[in-house]
């Protein structure tokens, strides 16, 4: 058959294909897509044309196919699970337990308290200290974490960004302690402070002065610490938050040319710390396209490196990443999907060439992964590595019409949000302007109204839902056992230090943090070599930079708009607009973040959909303690506070609320919660006072309309007393 006759051939089946698949195609594009992507049901060569990445191989700059020639074929990517809970000493454990169990890196997680550079005996942390992470006070705390595991042979990766000075310096000192040389460790600091300000929340000093913290990091490390990667410039928590692959790929990859322009204007050459950057993507559910992210990143990194900076050294160009499967796809309800959720996220990651993976347990929507779980999620990864043939042949879905075509969109869309946000003026004024946290923020919103009317399909959550409760064992952690032992364990290293020496050196740190002088990181090891504190550090530096306040705004008329079907809604209407009719006024709702956990998704959500429906709704500050939300919710005549809980702090600080509430004549406002709260905390919960609990996976109308019944009704019972409270009688 002659080439003319082939393309014939071709022309007309390609023809009948797409007469045929035209009521798909139909359907397919009146879909939603959230990620601004154009998806077809059928592709074919003609969806190459415009495709300008396709000329590389592995290994060649823009490295779309690969940062390695060989990839996975010459060493698989690196089984690293995130994991640190209670006291150093158990998570000591769990780490050699996974490492004996297959586990090749450490990524380490630290609870609340560490992140927002409290010490474990502040008054502000009482839920928080070793409830999401392992509790690091001091350098003893570190040396404990990782006795036994010899740290010039292990690579560690540490999720840290608000408290990055004394926590990286405690990591330094623990190796050198252990007679590890500094420029022996290897490892990742995640040091990216641009995307706290967007979702994550966990800072601690103002954009300006952490940006001057990070460009220390990156000035030492490159000098001290070859081995070590300076920063993990992370898009994971981006698409926790809500963002679409589109917001993920180009914010993450202008927070990073931010980093690169902070620490070039220090005086550093470009290929001094480049080649040590490295990145953080989360893995979602839509598999394809999670696929093309990873080689679009590649793609664009490379491209604006080499626009913006021209480095000689082509390792400068190159991303590298890690990936983490997503948490905020995995489900309460039916929780052994999400042992099928992961492995189709983690394939995806593989697919896309990740340098290293963590999969998350199956029972992380419910609490803290257990060994069982853990386990389950570890095996995922070594099964893929060593029995589904991944690891055979470089870039498997290279050449994929459909992979390719996704691959150029993401370049194309990401490539313009980055222009963007350069015409800004960089990163740093796009944060201090809000404008990521909103855009992220609209489609967060929109993608939960998707799911609550059905139009975006959740197995075992709004379709093929089952009666099946299986009965998930958790880890239950013992706050105030962890927080007695910390608080010894501070005491007794205070009393064995040289307090005038510590007091000189932390007074070099406030002296620098003033001047701008000298590097911040190698002061701060000299203080924790003294065995100063994390906090002592952290209000050293907050003395002169302050504490960052975050502004919280509610993005409008989003969840509604996007709402698939209107009339599941008239319920939730019906129901305010009685209230409204009773009492002359809008039922208000405070919403609290008690503790120190930042991820507020579910909070701005609700507090979105709510105001939608009708309420008047007033958005405390993050960070609040129990107190001061019972007092800013009575300042506000709210009469229901609905608390976000994520961190596991809700036994110790819902109850504390419920108290303060009552000592101050306020039992007739209603305490709602959700979140990530274990179903067999609920009875514990309703014994304290609370009125409902909202597990994840509850549509919010549903919630909307069970808040709003139980407030009509506790206004029917109690309104002669909040009459009486409000004027001032009671």
């Amino acid at each position: 058959m002659s080439k003319m006759s082939k393309q014939t051939h071709y022309t007309l089946w390609e023809s009948m294909a797409i007469a045929e698949y035209k009521g798909a195609s139909e359907k397919i594009n009146g879909k939603i897509n959230l990620d601004d992507l154009h998806i077809k049901p059928l592709y074919t060569a003609d969806d190459l044309s415009e495709c300008n990445h396709l000329d590389n191989l592995p290994g060649q700059t823009p490295f779309t196919r690969g940062p390695k020639a060989t990839m996975y074929t010459g060493r698989p990517w690196t089984v690293r699970q995130y994991a640190g809970f209670s006291t150093a000493e158990e998570s000591n454990a769990f780490f050699k337990h996974a490492l004996a169990s297959g586990q090749k890196g450490l990524s380490v997680a630290f609870d609340l308290a560490t992140h927002r550079g409290y010490d474990s005996d502040h008054e502000r942390v009482s839920g928080d200290v070793g409830k999401a992470g392992v509790a690091i006070d001091t350098v003893e705390d570190m040396k404990r974490l990782f006795a036994g595991i010899p740290l010039d042979k292990m690579s560690v990766s540490m999720t840290m960004n608000g408290a990055v000075l004394p926590i990286l310096s405690s990591f330094i000192i623990a190796g050198e302690e252990q007679g590890v040389p500094t420029k022996a460790l290897s490892g990742t600091i995640q040091n990216d402070i641009l995307k706290e300000f967007m979702v994550r929340n966990t800072y601690i000093y103002p954009p300006e002065p952490s940006m001057r913290i990070v460009s220390d990091i990156i000035a030492y490390t490159a000098t001290e610490m070859p081995r070590f990667n300076s920063i993990s410039i992370s898009g994971y928590h981006m698409q926790e938050a809500g963002a679409n692959l589109v917001q993920e790929l180009a914010f993450t990859l202008a927070d990073g040319l931010e980093y690169v322009k902070a620490a070039n204007e220090r005086g550093l050459d470009v290929d001094q710390f480049a080649p040590r950057l490295s990145f953080f993507f989360a893995i979602g559910m839509n598999f394809f396209s999670e696929t093309a992210k990873l080689r679009a990143a590649r793609t664009l990194w490379a491209r604006w490196m080499k626009r913006l900076f021209n480095p000689n050294d082509a390792k400068s160009l190159m991303l590298r990443t890690h990936c983490q499967t997503s948490g905020a796809s995995l489900t309460e309800q039916d929780p052994h999907n999400n042992i099928i959720r992961t492995t189709v996220e983690a394939l995806a990651a593989t697919l896309g060439g990740t340098q290293s993976l963590h999969t998350n347990s199956f029972d992380e929507a419910i609490a803290l992964p257990s060994e069982f779980s853990a386990k389950i999620a570890r095996n995922t990864q070594l099964i893929l590595q060593h029995e589904a043939g991944i690891t055979d042949t470089v870039d498997p879905l290279a050449g994929s019409y459909y992979v390719e075509n996704l691959t150029s969109q993401l370049i194309s869309k990401a490539n313009n949000l980055i222009e963007k946000i350069i015409n800004m003026g960089g990163m740093t004024i796009a944060v201090q302007e809000g404008f990521p946290k909103r855009e992220i923020e609209k489609v967060a919103t929109k993608k939960q109204a998707l799911i609550d009317s059905g139009k975006q399909i959740i197995v075992g959550v709004n379709q093929y839902k089952t009666d099946d409760n299986d009965e998930i064992q958790v880890r239950e952690i013992d706050n105030s056992a962890v927080r007695d032992t910390q608080i010894k364990r501070i005491i007794e290293v205070k009393s064995k230090r040289d307090s005038k020496a510590v007091l000189s050196a932390l007074t070099d740190i406030k002296n620098a943090a003033q001047t701008g002088e000298n590097n911040l990181l190698a002061l701060t090891i000299n203080a924790m070599r003294l065995r100063a504190t994390v906090g002592e550090v952290s209000s050293t530096l907050s003395e002169i930079y302050t504490r960052h306040r975050g502004v919280s705004e509610v993005v409008r008329n989003i969840y509604t708009e996007a709402f698939n079907d209107k009339e599941v809604l008239e319920p939730v209407y019906k129901a305010v607009e009685q209230f409204k009719a009773e009492t002359n006024d809008r039922p208000v709702l405070y919403l609290a973040k008690l503790g120190q956990d930042g991820h507020d998704r579910g909070a701005k959500i609700i507090a979105s959909a709510f105001a939608d429906f009708g309420y008047k709704v007033v958005a405390g500050e993050l960070f609040e303690t129990p107190q001061e939300a019972a007092e800013s919710a009575i300042s506000n005549n709210v009469h229901v506070i609905g608390v976000s809980s994520l961190a596991a702090g809700h036994k110790t600080l819902i109850p504390e609320l419920i108290q303060h509430l009552k000592e101050k004549d306020a039992e007739d406002i209603l305490v709602i919660c959700g979140g990530i709260i274990p179903q067999q905390d609920y009875n514990f919960l309703y014994k304290a006072g609370v009125s409902k609990i909202f597990g994840p996976g509850t549509p919010v109308n549903d919630a909307a309309l069970e808040t709003t019944n139980a407030v009509l009704e506790n206004h029917q019972r109690t309104h002669n007393y909040r009459s009486a409270r409000l004027s001032g009688e009671a």
